[in-house]
């Protein structure tokens, strides 16, 4: 009960000072090397629009914050090319696996759904094959491709996530095992595959 408020005073936080720890700036963005990939997190929904999630790489236990991806935003991240795994944090912890090619960039959407106390959140691969239920060559994903603007961290945000980091590493350790626990296809639904790239 007690790591569940410190948690939730966390959150309540991030959603107070958001605007200072994304910048909305194009400047911001990073070069994208050639042995790197770059994954574009996007939140075109509304709903749970007051409360923020934030993105990881944790490949090999290894945390690496993305950013916060709030309603109408997305976030990218450039990461080396290869095998990832990849975490959004919100109420709990949800995970995506990734096969990332060089030189690709790769779509992820952040879906929130109702949690206990607050909005929780799932990361959904957006799939190359336009025979997907969530593909990159659908309306839909133009609309959100419209409707999301892009945003990168400030060295606020790196400075709120060193504060934050044990509660955030709690929770990796607590949901990564429940997603461990999942089938090979429950899993391979949940996985970015090297040819959703574009």
């Amino acid at each position: 009960m007690i790591r569940a408020c410190a948690a939730l005073g966390a959150v309540l936080m991030l959603a107070g000072c958001q605007s200072s720890l994304m910048t909305k700036a194009s400047s911001a963005a990073t070069t994208v090397g050639p042995n790197d990939a770059t994954v574009v997190f996007t939140r075109p929904s509304s709903f749970g629009g007051a409360i923020q999630s934030t993105v990881y790489d944790v490949t090999g236990g290894k945390t690496a914050f993305g950013g916060v991806v709030s309603a109408k935003t997305e976030v990218s991240m450039v990461l080396p090319a290869g095998e990832h795994q990849l975490m959004v944090v919100g109420e709990s912890a949800d995970f995506m696996d990734a096969t990332l090619a060089a030189g690709k960039t790769y779509y992820v959407l952040v879906e929130p759904r109702m949690g206990m106390w607050k909005a929780r959140f799932s990361l959904i691969p957006i799939r190359s094959d336009a025979t997907a239920k969530i593909n990159l060559h659908s309306s839909k994903f133009a609309d959100w491709k419209k409707s999301c603007m892009p945003s990168w961290k400030t060295s606020a945000a790196d400075a709120w996530y060193t504060e934050h980091k044990a509660d955030i590493e709690s929770k990796r350790v607590e949901y990564l095992d429940k997603w461990n626990r999942k089938t090979s296809a429950e899993k391979a639904e949940r996985t970015l595959q090297a040819q959703d790239g574009v």
